[in-house]
């Protein structure tokens, strides 16, 4: 057995979305929620398929965004994992709910804009998706002015009133 750190190569600005789920119907569900969710929507979607044909299985609206997601998902090489790559302007927080109902969404392990890597377990012939490292560690604790800019800003996005 060998332990991997995998890197998910994207551009600072985008937003990445990584899970695990089940079956072939995977990419085209996931494909329905995401341009339900935001009207307009882009994104590269890829899925690992982990039996049969063990093809990693792609989709989106943008193709450089699609190739991104594939190099990604095959970089990871786990099965059932799937790598959505949002475009700019699009933020988790728009499409988590809408992927959350997928049915063979089994789980979301990452959704962010910050530099990601991928604890992967690789035995063999098969990989397993262990974790991952999402951003860098805290520096202090949240003082009052640091709360009121919170709060500012999030009124500025338009999430609270």
């Amino acid at each position: 057995m060998e332990i991997q750190l995998v890197p998910i190569e994207k551009p600072e600005a985008l937003n990445v979305i990584l899970g695990q789920a089940h079956f072939i119907k995977t990419v085209e569900d996931l494909h329905e929620a995401l341009v339900n969710a935001v009207p307009g929507i882009r994104f590269g979607l890829a899925f690992n398929e982990a039996s049969q044909e063990r093809l990693v299985r792609r989709s989106g609206t943008d193709p450089e965004l699609v190739e991104l997601a594939v190099r990604n998902a095959l970089a990871v090489g786990a099965g059932h994992f799937f790598v959505v790559v949002l475009g700019e302007g699009v933020y988790p927080i728009n499409v988590l709910p809408f992927l959350r109902q997928v049915p063979e969404v089994v789980g979301l392990l990452a959704a962010t804009a910050n530099p990601v890597r991928v604890v992967v377990l690789e035995d063999d012939d098969q990989r397993a998706v262990l974790g991952v490292l999402d951003g860098k560690k805290p520096l202090g604790v949240e003082g009052e002015e640091h709360e009121q800019a919170r709060k500012e800003l999030l009124r500025r996005f338009g999430y609270k009133l």
